[in-house]
């Protein structure tokens, strides 16, 4: 979906939404729970922008998706815009989909073999983690077609059934996370939902657990907080009964679970219970005992307190995100260390520190140009930090200037 231009403000957004409601100031923020001064001040930039539950409440009454009050993302490709999501929306809505009866396919039609799929949906996850999200996107529609051509392989072969319905289950994974990535929240739910259907027909435990992780994604990027909890728990209790342990693929699984569920629990304000689903899954990490990527989770010691401070930043915890976020992600898979230097950035650009969280976004941008210029939150704290800049001609050339116009924070 691409809504308002990206170098509005969430307040200018919700200001646009609500006149296009036909909402007055007092009106809307009645219906919000909030005093009309509150609005005023959100509106106009004169106080920083109301948390992400808010955001989602706010979105809800002016019924439009979450994505358009914080500003849709935009795929780029280094200087050059690669932007094939309607491919990706093509594969993953064409009529084929529809039904295996009416569409399946001719007798002497050649399909492939899951063995090949697996290996270039791997690759693929690889180009995801490294923040290569257009060349991800670029190679979603083929893998979407054979994901389907797999399923129908499982419909002729009993033997090869489980295998074609588990890579089919990866593949709508990464799709739906991807998607969720760059602000596609309504299609990421179409493939999150593909990728669990596909799980639930390959009967592997770990599988079904991986692609529960694509609907949490795609619940966090629609702003539905309480079902993604609901769908952590349900899984997370589901898969303790189910596997082993000790194995370490199932460690960091269950641990990503936990993970996702905390975070939203955090967006919707429940301290208390994001703190219990970040201790649970501190103790699976202990348990691991070092950083490790089984099943692309980067699950570990280190991302259970990456996911801590990307908590404490929803739970409007300022100071601590600034005190404890030097964190070495040097290690780490760059989506995942990107992330992080973006919401420290955040916090830094909140508490006054700007020359830091510029150096933290210069950083992150040298690591993955994509994964900056496409995320909202890197926009908002460009914005604040230009705000902060003296009012001279020379603004508008400084390097955060630059920084801003490419990532289309201004115009």
């Amino acid at each position: 979906m691409r809504g308002l231009g990206d170098h509005l403000s969430i307040g200018e957004r919700i200001a646009f939404h609500r006149r296009r409601r036909g909402y007055t100031q007092q009106v809307l923020a009645g219906l919000v729970g909030r005093s009309t001064d509150w609005l005023v001040k959100a509106e106009s930039g004169r106080r920083k922008p109301p948390r992400i539950d808010m955001l989602a409440e706010l979105a809800r009454v002016l019924r439009v998706p979450l994505g358009e009050l914080v500003g849709q993302p935009v795929l780029m490709e280094d200087e050059r815009q690669q932007d094939d999501v309607p491919a990706v929306r093509d594969a993953l809505m064409s009529p084929r989909r529809l039904s295996r009866l009416l569409f399946g396919p001719e007798a002497e039609a050649q399909l492939p073999n899951a063995g090949p799929t697996a290996e270039l949906a791997e690759q693929t996850w690889d180009d995801y983690q490294s923040g290569r999200l257009g060349k991800v996107i670029a190679g979603l529609p083929g893998l979407l077609q054979t994901a389907q051509e797999l399923e129908d392989r499982a419909a002729r072969s009993a033997t090869e059934r489980r295998e074609c319905w588990a890579v089919s289950a990866r593949v709508h994974h990464l799709a739906a996370t991807t998607l969720a990535k760059i602000g596609e929240s309504d299609i990421s739910w179409l493939a999150a939902e593909r990728a669990m259907r596909a799980a639930d027909e390959s009967g592997d435990p770990l599988v079904l657990a991986s692609a529960a992780r694509s609907g949490t994604h795609a619940l966090l990027a629609n702003g539905r907080y309480d079902e993604a909890m609901e769908l952590g728990d349900t899984a997370a209790r589901w898969l303790s009964a189910r596997v082993d342990e000790t194995d370490p693929a199932a460690l960091s699984l269950l641990g990503m679970i936990f993970l996702r569920a905390a975070i939203a629990a955090a967006r919707r304000q429940d301290r208390a219970t994001a703190t219990s689903l970040l201790n649970r899954a501190e103790a699976l990490a202990d348990r691991l005992g070092s950083d490790e990527n089984h099943w692309q989770t980067s699950f570990g010691p280190t991302n259970v307190v990456l996911h801590r401070l990307s908590a404490e930043l929803d739970l409007d915890n300022i100071s601590y995100v600034v005190e404890h976020g030097q964190i070495d992600v040097g290690h780490m898979p760059p989506e995942r260390g990107v992330s992080h230097r973006i919401d420290h950035a955040r916090a830094l650009s909140l508490a006054g520190q700007g020359d830091s969280a510029f150096a933290e976004l210069r950083t992150a941008e040298h690591v993955s140009p994509q994964l900056v210029r496409n995320n909202p939150r890197v926009r908002d704290t460009l914005r604040d930090l230009i705000k902060r800049s003296p009012a001279t001609g020379g603004a508008r050339s400084s390097e955060v200037f630059m920084m801003a116009q490419r990532c289309r924070a201004v115009e």
